[in-house]
C-alpha cells in the first residue's frame, strides 16, 4: 500500500492518481447518460380552449359555440418577451454573480427553497443561470413569493426590505425606461439559438400544439412588441401605469422563475421574507 506522504512528494505518481479519480468521477457521471431516453424531464399541464380543426380554425357547435376542449401541453415554457428583455437586464447587472438559479436535491435546500430544480426549467435560457456560489439567496422559485412591491423597494433599496442585505442598490431600473425597439431581433436570435419562438405559420402552429393557443400566441416574434406593452400594462410590475421601465421588465422575469411547474408534494416551508 502507498503511503500518503510519499504519494505526494512523487508529482508523476500524485499526476496519475488525480488522473484517475477524476477519470472515475467522470465516469460515473457521463456514462448513465447513454443509457436514458433523454436528460430533460416533460412536464405538462391541462389547458381549457377552443378546439381548432385540421385547420387551426374554431370548431363550432349546432348552436354557433365554440367548442371547448381541455387537453395536456408543455408546461414550461420560453419567455414572453417582457420576461425576456428582464432576464437580459438580469444578466447584464450581473446579477448571477450572486444569485444561483439551482436548487440541489438535499433536505436543507428542499426546506429553504422548496422543490430541488429540474433541467426542464432551464431548456430555454441561453445560457443557463444555475450558478455555483450564494452570496444572496437562490432565485430559482422566488416567482410570486413576494408582490411587484416588494421587489421594486428591494431594487431601488435592498435594506428597506433586508436590513442586513449587502446588495447594491438599482434605483436606474425605475429611472430608466425599457429600450424595447430591437424585441424582434433579441427574440430572432433566440430562435436560431433553438427557442421555438414563431416566424412563420408553420411555427405558429407547432407552437399551438406544443404549448396551447394563449401561450402560442406570446411567442410570435412579429407581435413581440405589442405582446410586451399589454403585459406590462396588465401587470403593472413598475407600480407605475403610466411608464414602461427597466424595472417592470426586470420584475416581471423574477416573478415568472420556478412558477412554470405546480408540484404536487409540499414544498418546504413558507419562503421567509428575511431568509
Amino acid at each position: 500500500m502507498i503511503k500518503h506522504e510519499r504519494l505526494e512528494k512523487n508529482t508523476g505518481l500524485l499526476l496519475l492518481f488525480t488522473l484517475a479519480v477524476i477519470s472515475i468521477g467522470g465516469l460515473i457521471e457521463i456514462v448513465p447518460l447513454f443509457y436514458i431516453d433523454g436528460t430533460i424531464e416533460e412536464v405538462k399541464k391541462s389547458v381549457t380552449e377552443v378546439k381548432l380543426d385540421e385547420n387551426f380554425q374554431p370548431v363550432l357547435d349546432e348552436n354557433g359555440n365554440a367548442v371547448m376542449v381541455t387537453r395536456e401541453v408543455d408546461a414550461i415554457r420560453p419567455y414572453t418577451p417582457l420576461e425576456f428583455l428582464g432576464r437580459n437586464i438580469y444578466v447584464a447587472e450581473g446579477c448571477y454573480n450572486c444569485h444561483s438559479q439551482q436548487i440541489r436535491p438535499m433536505q436543507d435546500e428542499y426546506e429553504r427553497y422548496g422543490h430541488y430544480s429540474l433541467a426542464a426549467e432551464s431548456q430555454f435560457d441561453k445560457p443557463f443561470q444555475w450558478g455555483s456560489r450564494r452570496i444572496g439567496p437562490d432565485l430559482a422559485r422566488v416567482g410570486g413569493k413576494m408582490d411587484n412591491q416588494w421587489h421594486v423597494d428591494h431594487l431601488v433599496d435592498p435594506k428597506s426590505r433586508v436590513p442586513a442585505s449587502i446588495m447594491p442598490k438599482y434605483p436606474w431600473l425605475l429611472e430608466d425606461d425599457l429600450y424595447y425597439a430591437d424585441v424582434k431581433e433579441h427574440l430572432s436570435a433566440a430562435r436560431i439559438a433553438g427557442v421555438p419562438y414563431s416566424k412563420t405559420e408553420e411555427e405558429y402552429q407547432a407552437n399551438i400544439e406544443r404549448f396551447g393557443v394563449d401561450v402560442a400566441n406570446m411567442l410570435v416574434i412579429d407581435l413581440a412588441a405589442q405582446n410586451l406593452e399589454a403585459q406590462a400594462a396588465a401587470g403593472n410590475y413598475d407600480m407605475n401605469p403610466d411608464r414602461l421601465t427597466k424595472m417592470d421588465a426586470i420584475v416581471a422575469y423574477l416573478q415568472v422563475l420556478g412558477t412554470m411547474v405546480e408540484f404536487k408534494e409540499d414544498q418546504g416551508i413558507e419562503f421567509s421574507e428575511f431568509r
